[in-house]
């Protein structure tokens, strides 16, 4: 599997980036072509005024013998205003090229821009977690944002000046070899030159702009992590530490930038000093023969304003491939992202809401993470529809690793997981997760209204049916005593709130979801304990006749629950009842009595007394 955050300049397939643009912008090329043909049409009627100079001194010098004359205007005045008529028309349609070519590329950097921030957008939210446990999100971050506004650039001015340097070098060579082709060849000459020093250029500059890439990729991700831990950074006053990192990070993006200018920059000049050679021998051997009465002193004229017209445009070429390298590099990552396969696939078999009775179940289950640890052993587990069940044990035992397979958000390595006797692996992923309602000991909450917040998983609701989830949850009262109620912002990631806060209203958004599944992932277990016995009268209440899955630590918070798995290093340890597993003296009596003071208290009573 590729990483978003590594980039080369073709394909692991050898497919040029270029190549593998196009194909992907199949559905733009009506406008490409467009675009490209007013390119092109603008850049001839832009070389046209050397071409009237030219006429306008042949008129003054030849009079009625010039080329106005010879097509039957030998009058001087004529002339003249035919020249104005044709410079009026040229300069208005080449006007209007330039503006229907800016238009047309830019609206298609947009498009292409949208669409392919949309595809990668919409392709990442489908890979598994996993994914995004293996990368960091500053790096596709940098690919969605920073890569697809290369491309951008690139568009905007890049691909019109590459149309036009052909479409010049094109008209200009074909007006030499008519007017003067004794001398034609010596403006010629140094384009073989200036092709292969951009081919040499540009395979020297690639892999310096793939470097670039992955540099920035680093950067913006420790720039999103350490601005998503601010408070840590904060308490621990790692403030110069973390300044002095980044420095590093930003010090090896500006080296590698260094690199690719050093390169870049050689170009322009170098390229000038051969086009100087074919310019200095044009100017001098054209006068020779202007001047012995070989060439005529109107086309000498035309010469030399169409030499300077068709080099010169040549050192931007510098400019263009500068862009066209990071676009490149860019545009590699971005498709290379586009090719990466979701681990997880839809199984497509549909699951209607209404038909789900809410049993699941896990078979014979095994689960090795990508490192190899093997998490969970021969698990066999039964959730019974429209009742409660716990999982508890202690840290590592794979509590949180059955969430994430009950959520299809992990495969098992072997055995399987079920719904309604379905296995997860064939259903619908939507209708999957639809049934399941989560509330998690990490709570997630946008930036955005309370409101917002509540009704995130079924934004169609009405006020009423957001007010009345939020009393169920017990979050009215606090909510209606924020400045704005229910249309407080509430800070990226809810830091306007409390935690209790948070977790009341993640309460009601699950019941505003009202799924036949309910999961609770330890979400007592970061409260003091008024919130905690606020939030637990809600889960008892939604809880009812709605299979529920439990995560706890606080073993008082499950002891109704009608079944409880006890787990150990991966194994189930005991099931049964709260009463059953007390009598068995077990590890769930072992961690009960932990938790109570039973174990404090028996060790005091039995100890040495003065």
């Amino acid at each position: 599997m590729a990483a978003p955050d590594s980039a080369s300049n073709d394909a692991p397939d050898g497919e040029p980036p270029l190549r593998r643009l196009m194909q992907y912008a199949a559905p733009h090329r009506a406008t490409i072509r467009k675009a490209s043909l007013y390119s092109i049409l603008n850049k001839v009627f832009d070389l046209a005024p050397p071409a009237l100079i030219g006429m306008a001194v042949d008129v003054v010098v030849e009079r009625e013998d010039s080329l106005l004359g010879s097509w039957g205007f030998p009058d001087l005045i004529t002339q003249l205003w035919i020249l104005s008529g044709l410079t009026f028309l040229i300069w208005a349609l080449e006007s209007l090229f330039e503006y229907r070519f800016k238009v047309l590329w830019r609206n298609l950097a947009q498009d292409l821009q949208h669409d392919l921030r949309m595809d990668a957008y919409r392709h990442v939210q489908s890979m598994e977690l996993a994914y995004f446990e293996d990368r960091s999100s500053g790096g596709l971050m940098s690919v969605l944002n920073d890569d697809v506004n290369q491309l951008e650039r690139f568009l905007d001015v890049g691909a019109n000046e590459i149309l036009q340097v052909i479409t010049t070098t094109v008209v200009i060579g074909a007006a030499f070899f008519y007017l003067a082709p004794e001398i034609a060849w010596m403006s010629v000459v140094p384009m073989p030159f200036v092709l292969w020093g951009s081919v040499l250029f540009q395979k020297r500059l690639a892999p310096r702009y793939a470097n670039v890439r992955n540099e920035v990729g680093s950067l913006n991700g420790d720039l999103a992590g350490n601005l998503g831990g601010i408070a840590t950074i904060k308490s621990f006053t790692a403030e110069d530490r973390e300044v002095e990192r980044i420095g590093e990070r930003s010090q090896a993006y500006r080296a590698a930038n260094a690199r690719a200018i050093s390169l870049s920059s050689a170009f322009s000049p170098l390229i000038r000093m051969v086009i100087l050679v074919g310019f200095t021998a044009t100017l001098a051997f054209g006068g020779y023969l202007s001047a012995t009465g070989s060439l005529a002193v109107g086309a000498y004229s035309v010469m030399v304003f169409l030499t300077q017209r068709l080099l010169w445009p040549l050192t931007r070429l510098g400019d263009t491939f500068d862009l066209y390298q990071r676009a490149m590099a860019s545009t590699t990552r971005i498709l290379d992202l586009l090719k990466v396969e979701p681990a997880i696939q839809d199984g497509g078999q549909a699951l209607p809401l209404e038909r789900v009775r809410g049993a699941m179940a896990m078979e014979d289950v095994q689960f090795l993470y990508s490192n190899g640890v093997h998490v969970l052993h021969d698990m066999d587990l039964e959730f019974a529809a429209g009742e409660t069940t716990a999982l508890v044990g202690p840290t590592g035992s794979g509590k949180s690793t059955i969430i994430k397979l009950l959520l299809r958000f992990y495969d098992p390595s072997s055995g399987r997981v079920t719904l309604d006797g379905h296995d997860l692996r064939e259903l619908n992923l939507v209708d999957l997760r639809q049934a399941i309602g989560l509330v998690s000991q990490d709570v997630f909450l946008f930036h955005g209204t309370v409101r917002e917040n509540i009704a995130y998983g079924r934004p169609d609701a009405s006020d009423a049916d957001i007010e009345r989830a939020a009393a169920i949850a017990e979050a009215d009262e606090f909510i209606e005593a924020l400045p704005q109620g229910y249309d407080t912002v509430v800070g990226e990631r809810g830091q306007k709130l409390s935690g209790g806060q948070r977790q009341r209203i993640s309460i009601a958004r699950a019941v505003l979801k009202d799924p036949p599944i309910l999961i609770l992932d330890e979400a007592t277990s970061s409260v003091d304990n008024e919130t905690e016995a606020a939030i637990q009268r809600s889960l008892e209440r939604i809880s009812q006749d709605r299979t529920t899955i439990v995560i706890a630590h606080r073993l008082s918070t499950i002891r109704h629950a009608h079944r409880i798995y006890v787990l150990e290093s991966g194994r189930i340890a005991e099931a049964g009842k709260h009463e059953e597993l007390l009598e068995a003296d077990g590890l769930y009596r072992a961690l009960w009595r932990v938790q109570t003071g039973e174990a404090v208290r028996s060790h005091a009573a039995s100890g040495p007394r003065p």
